[in-house]
Parts: C-alpha cells; sequence; structure tokens
C-alpha cells in the first residue's frame, strides 16, 4: 500500500513547510516537509534551501521505506485511512517497529491501537522527555484518521 493524495496532505499539514535549514524542537536538522536525513548523510548543510517542489519530492522519497516498513510489520488487513495514519505517525517518530500501537492492531484491537498512537507526544528537549503540546494534538489527528471509515474524507485541523 502506499501513502494516498489525503495521507500526503495530512503530513505535510503537520510537518509544515519551511524551506532553509532548522533545528526543530528536539534540536534536529530538518528542512522542507519535515526531511532530516540529507542532513545526516552530508547532501544539506546548515545553509541549505529547498523549493516546495523539491520539499515534496523529498518527502514521498522519506515515505517510500515508511511505507515498505508498514506493510512488513502490520499482520491485518488495513484500509487506507489506518495506512496515513501510521505513514504519519513512522514518518515522525520512526518507531512504528516498537510501538504499542503495532503490537495492539496486528491482535485486531483498532481502538487501543488508535489510542495507543496518543502516548507519542514526547520528545528529547535539554536531555529530559517532555510533552510536546503540537505532538499531542498530531497524535490526536492521526488517531481521528485512523478511527476514520474507509473513503471518508477528514478536513484536517491545523497544526
Amino acid at each position: 500500500m502506499r501513502t494516498s493524495q489525503n495521507g500526503l496532505a495530512f503530513i505535510k499539514r503537520w510537518e509544515g513547510f519551511v524551506a532553509h535549514a532548522y533545528r526543530d524542537v528536539a534540536g534536529v536538522m530538518t528542512i522542507g516537509y519535515g526531511h532530516t536525513k540529507g542532513f545526516r548523510d552530508g547532501r544539506f548543510g546548515p545553509d541549505a534551501e529547498v523549493s516546495a517542489g523539491a520539499a515534496e519530492r523529498l518527502l514521498r522519497k522519506d515515505l517510500a521505506p515508511v511505507e515498505s516498513k508498514i506493510d512488513r510489520l502490520v499482520r491485518t488487513r488495513i484500509n487506507q485511512n489506518e495506512f496515513d495514519a501510521l505513514a504519519s505517525f513512522d514518518f515522525n517518530t520512526g518507531a512504528l517497529h516498537r510501538a504499542t500501537a503495532l503490537k495492539l492492531l496486528n491482535a485486531e484491537n483498532r481502538i487501543g491501537a488508535a489510542e495507543a498512537l496518543t502516548w507519542w507526544n514526547k520528545a528529547s528537549v535539554d536531555g529530559r522527555k517532555i510533552e510536546i503540546p503540537g505532538l499531542t494534538r498530531r497524535r490526536a489527528a492521526e488517531a481521528d484518521l485512523f478511527l476514520s471509515p474507509p473513503g471518508a474524507r477528514r478536513a484536517f485541523k491545523q497544526a
């Protein structure tokens, strides 16, 4: 399965577009729609800039391994909204493989899985895990999307 246009719009809305390199709340160098890999592999430096089109291409490329990961780890049938919510969650956290949400989903407990997504609302800031209000809102929106009926068009709340 692949992230739908609806899912892509959801992720873009939560990540937000930033044309220049910056440090996120956890201190990670980021650009575009949440792209971080280019800083780790040396393609981007601290003065990097991207266009919105280039940022969307980076996002689509960054989502490919996330989509493969979901296909590999989820052992039950899921609908597009569930997939899109998981793609947003894993794109942001990279932690689907160790999340209770995955265990609950594979046990067919969708309501529990959606709730477990909301537990990932903290970031390390100055060496301490603290709740980030934006992550709390994002996780709630991911849970809402996850539980939405297939084909339901969602009006996404602003980050």
